[in-house]
Parts: structure tokens; sequence; C-alpha cells
């Protein structure tokens, strides 16, 4: 089945960029800027497989964009017809590291690993090949002089960032597309990535000095990776994404204290590091019911919050729009991805995504996006519905 879409492209007068950047600016557009196809706005392969199946389409070179997600990288032609406004530019693996997926087998059972830059193994079942899940944590026992020792990757290796600047002037110069990166900047959550969360939280408690140490040398690395990332595309790129879960289905994941005192201190030296080198809008990710966290962000510098989890405690449009829409831009929060995409009509969806569109759209400050990667199990049909009523409502009278 072929969905012909919404047709209304003769109503806009702004090219994607001029859109999303002046959205950012909180000013009203022609229309509300729309975004898919991202680390955390995008979607599983194998709903990306049933959509193109369902639209007729055909991806002529299927790619990964991010592996242990099982992320598709969307086509051109399915971009175009979703109206999405911004393309992404990706770095690479350095030159000298081995970041292939090795099969393994276990007790019987085959096994897809990878092993990341940090040491951290994320691994798949072959039965059940829907994402990677952490099966090993480096330093997990690492004592502090254990980690003085541990081998960090070196984000001063400048071949990660090798083709970047082509990938972005061929975005600038040949399309009217924004520009953003693939999401970086993961100064705490990858600290429990090699630690282990249940040993990190233990960490708050016990060893306060051993978290300190470990986010200060991922501090370290990204600032030396934005130094190299910068000098390619600072005067490029449009919106830097960064992200560190806070906050789960019903508030912080830790003490919004020990954010204060530890982490956000690390997150805004890397936000003024970063704003030192380029004019980019600074996107920030946190899943779950992040609302005490916000004026904190806010302080930081994040301009834009995604993915905006409508389904979590306190995070309601009409609460959120007034109280924070002036100084910071929803960059998604227009679906319950937990239990109405998946599972409501179409019709459902189109009027879900209706209703919170006309909260969030007046006077600028918002994009349209799914609340984060569209799963494997979402029917295609929906996925249609949620694009369409976002382009179809998001004009501006």
């Amino acid at each position: 089945m072929k969905n012909s879409g919404v047709s209304m492209s003769e109503q806009e007068t702004m090219s994607s960029r001029e859109r999303l950047l002046r959205a950012l600016n909180h000013e009203e557009t022609d229309r509300i800027p729309i975004d898919f196809g991202g680390n955390l706005t995008g979607i599983h392969q194998f709903a990306y497989e049933k959509l193109l199946a369902h639209l007729g389409m055909n991806d002529p070179s299927p790619t990964l964009m991010d592996v242990p997600q099982r992320l598709s990288r969307p086509c051109e032609e399915l971009l175009r017809r979703f109206h999405v406004d911004t393309r992404y530019i990706a770095t690479k693996y350095p030159e000298h590291f081995d970041g292939e997926v090795k099969k393994n087998t276990r007790a019987g059972r085959l096994w897809h690993d990878l092993t990341d830059e940090f040491g951290v193994v994320w691994s798949m079942p072959d039965d059940r090949p829907n994402y990677m899940d952490i099966t090993h944590h480096p330093l997990d026992g690492a004592t502090l002089k254990d980690l003085a020792a541990y081998p960090f990757p070196k984000g001063t290796d400048r071949s990660r960032f090798v083709g970047l600047r082509e990938q972005a002037m061929a975005i600038l110069n040949d399309t009217p597309y924004a520009v953003v990166s693939s999401i970086a900047g993961m100064v705490y959550e990858t600290c429990w990535y090699m630690r282990g969360l249940e040993r990190w939280f233990l960490d708050m408690a016990d060893q306060p000095e051993f978290c300190e140490a470990l986010i200060d040398r991922m501090l370290k690395y990204w600032l030396d990776w934005f130094d190299g990332f910068l000098a390619e595309v600072g005067d490029i790129i449009d919106v830097i994404t960064l992200g560190d879960d806070l906050a789960g289905q019903t508030g912080p994941l830790f003490s919004p204290s020990f954010y204060r005192e530890v982490v956000k201190p690390r997150h805004k030296k890397l936000i003024q590091h970063i704003r030192a080198k380029t004019n980019a809008k600074i996107w920030y990710h946190t899943c779950g019911a992040c609302t005490v966290f916000l004026p904190d962000l806010i302080d930081n510098g994040v301009e834009a919050l995604n993915p905006v989890q409508i389904s979590a405690s306190g995070m309601i449009p009409f609460e959120l729009k007034p109280k924070f829409g002036e100084k910071l831009t929803f960059w998604g929060g227009a679906i319950d991805s937990q239990h109405v995409l998946p599972t409501a009509t179409p019709e459902i969806v189109r009027e879900h995504v209706r209703r919170n569109v006309e909260i969030w759209k007046p006077g600028g400050g918002y994009v349209f996006s799914g609340v984060h990667n569209i799963q494997a199990d979402v029917p295609p049909e929906n996925v249609v519905a949620m694009f369409d009523a976002a382009y179809e409502f998001g004009f501006y009278s």
C-alpha cells in the first residue's frame, strides 16, 4: 500500500534550515519543523522495513546508523515523504579501532557482541535480534588505582573525523536541510555503562570520589573529542546533540543534589567549551520525569530538550510549555510512545498528535519528533499517521 501523504507544500515559505533555526529562536514559522532519523529520534530496523513495505518504497542501501539500538538510517525518499527538516552527520570509529560485531557461542546460544571504545561489551542473542544489552562492564570492581591506569580512548584521535566536513558541506551546499550531529557528550551515562548501574549507585553513596574521578576522565575525553569535531564542522553545524538520562518513569534516577554537586559542573563545563567554538544550538536528551532538572539544564546552556516523554510523571505539555517554553525548545513531546503509538488506531494517533501539537506550537520553540525511537512493534500505519498529522496540523495561520 502506498500512502500519498498530505500535500501542503504550496503553503511552505521557508527552507528547512531557516524553519528549524527560527523555531529554535522561539519564532513562529510557516510550519513546525519535523525531525526523524537521529540516534534518539529514529526507527528500529524491523519497524523501518515494515514501513518501507507499507509505503511501497525501497531503500537502495540499507544501513544501521546505531548498532546497539538496531536503528536504521532512513533513506532520502522516506525523509522527504515525511517532510523532515533535519539531516544528520556522524563520526566513525578511529582508524585503528576494531568496531565490528563478533559472533560468539555461549551455552549453546549464538550471540552478536560489540565492544565499544570504552571497553563496554554490548550483546544480542541471534534468536532475539531486537537490540543489544550491556553484558560486560570493564570497571566493575575497579579501584581508584585501577581507574587511573585504565586505557581510556583518545578524544584527540582526529581519524574519527575524516570525511565529516565533506558530509556537512554536502548538506549545507546541496540541500535545504539543517545539519544536526549524532549524539555525543555522554559525560555521566557512559560512566555507569563502564561501572555497572548497581555498583555506580552504590558508589554515589559509598565512594563519591570514584564517581568524580571517572566523570572527570569522561569529561576530558569529550572536551578533546569536541575540539576535533568542532575544528571540522563548528562553522557549519546547526544543532549539537548531547545526552545523559537523568530520570525514569516517575522521577529522577538519582538525587538531584548529587547532580548539582557532581554532574552539573561537568555538564556546564562541556557546554561552555562547545559554546566557545560554535554558534550551534545545544540539544539535550534525557528520558523520563525530568522536570526537577529543567532549571539546571537551562542554566547549563541547554536550548532544546528531547524527547519530552509525556507519558512520564509530571511531563504535561500544557504545564511545561508556559513554565519553560520561553527558554527551552521542546523537541518531541507529541505522542505517548508507550501507550498510544504502538497500540492505538491510526485515527487515535492522529488526534493525539493534533492535540499536543496545538499546545506546543504557539510562539515557536517546538520541533516535532517521535518521543524517542520508533520501536520494532509499532505498526507502519501509525507511523504514517503520526508524521502526516504533524505536517497537517503543524502549519501556522
